[in-house]
């Protein structure tokens, strides 16, 4: 596999994944496996590209045109069978600013906006921050499989509720929905006039036997406004380079978020960002065919290493490089947990109730590593359970 084989040196290069572990556990020998990025090379088509920009040696101002508008609908028609209109695609540096923007302009302070816990923890602090009412639908776990709880979800929007941020991909416990779930979101938002804004940053990562469904792209959208959150920085490992782009449809919701970002001073892209989309989208392909049988690898891994343990249930994930372990049946505290994860152990994972009250007990796991690195975390672990055992 192109560039999977070799773990690339992180250190010094200003990365909060490496360079901030003693900051973050208090010891350097704590391995990370947290923050969504991957430590994995870029594709060489893209390298190549950015070499290419970098060696022409200007950076002035930067615009968007027709041409790259084309290389984003190519790849979501071809990828996900979701049709879009140039006119409907808004740039950003990234998903959460352009999520930031759509709170300011669609929402009133004090107004509901609901999120599905256990969820993507930033959600919930933008909700806060900007003096909005934060409503959570827990997700229903069973046996270790997650589902929706439709009866919560039209109580909750029965409320008043505004918004609902959805993920899907689900990060962290790695539902790709279905069309049939989504379908349901979409009648109970309608019936209830609740926006949908859909984080689908990662789309292009899911597991053999599932697929991904834009929630814009149901027969029965209508006319019913919904944002789509897309980006290649996930798929490509590119986050640093801050590229995203929005799906409007609803010409008054684009406008409103587009003078958001002027009044914000938030006009212009990272040249790189753009010359890394570009190349990522024409020319990517062969590198995440080959980064979806590392991802494959690597889970499988975990999921067979871990099967024979009581102690731990690993969430059978359909999509993103990020695994949901539940280790409640250790019985301890989740401050415990996280404790022995870090100090015993020696793995730094996400703290799961980051994610809602109801991921305590529970760690996510980054595998976007060569299976090396995977297989060294494991053996701390395996370790580890052994001694309590």
């Amino acid at each position: 596999m192109e560039h999977f084989n070799t773990f690339p040196d992180r250190k010094g290069t200003r990365s909060v994944k490496w360079d901030k572990v003693q900051e973050l556990y208090g010891s350097d020998n704590v391995q990370p496996l947290w923050v969504a990025d991957m430590d994995l090379e870029i594709a060489s088509p893209i390298k190549k590209a950015l070499h290419e920009r970098v060696d022409h040696g200007i950076f002035g101002y930067t615009f968007t045109d027709e041409a790259l508008n084309k290389v984003v609908i190519d790849w979501v028609k071809n990828h996900h069978n979701f049709d879009v209109a140039s006119n409907d695609i808004v740039y950003s540096p990234g998903v959460l600013e352009t999520i930031h923007m759509t709170i300011l302009t669609q929402t009133d302070e004090l107004d509901k906006i609901l999120i599905q816990t256990p969820v993507y923890h930033p959600f919930q602090h933008m909700i806060k921050r900007h003096n909005r009412t934060l409503v959570t639908s827990p997700l229903i776990n069973t046996e270790g499989h997650y589902t929706m709880d439709f009866n919560d979800l039209e109580v909750q929007f029965k409320t008043g509720v505004k918004m609902m941020i959805l993920c899907s991909p689900h990060n962290p416990i790695g539902r790709v929905w279905t069309k049939k779930e989504l379908q349901r979101v979409l009648e109970l938002a309608k019936q209830y006039h609740v926006l949908i804004v859909s984080d689908e940053i990662h789309a292009d990562l899911v597991y053999s036997g599932h697929k991904h469904t834009p929630m814009a792209s149901l027969d029965s959208v209508a006319s019913h406004p919904i944002i789509t959150l897309m980006s290649p920085t996930k798929t490509f490992n590119l986050a640093g380079l801050q590229i995203s782009y929005a799906i409007i449809p609803d010409k008054k919701i684009r406008t409103q978020i587009k003078n958001a970002f002027v009044r914000f001073g938030m006009t212009m892209l990272n040249p790189l960002g753009i010359t890394a989309l570009e190349a990522a989208y024409t020319q990517g392909e062969d590198w995440l065919s080959q980064l979806i049988d590392l991802l494959t690898t690597n889970k499988t891994l975990v999921e067979t290493t871990l099967e024979p343990y009581d102690s731990v249930t690993v969430t059978q994930a359909e999509g993103t490089y990020l695994l949901w372990l539940d280790f409640n049946h250790l019985g301890m505290s989740h401050d415990d947990l996280k404790t022995w994860m870090e100090k015993e152990v020696g793995l730094g994972l996400n703290s799961g109730i980051a994610f809602g009250e109801n991921g305590s007990g529970f760690m996510r796991m980054n595998i976007a590593s060569p299976t090396t690195y995977i297989t060294e975390a494991l053996d701390k672990l395996t370790k580890a359970l052994d001694n309590k055992a």
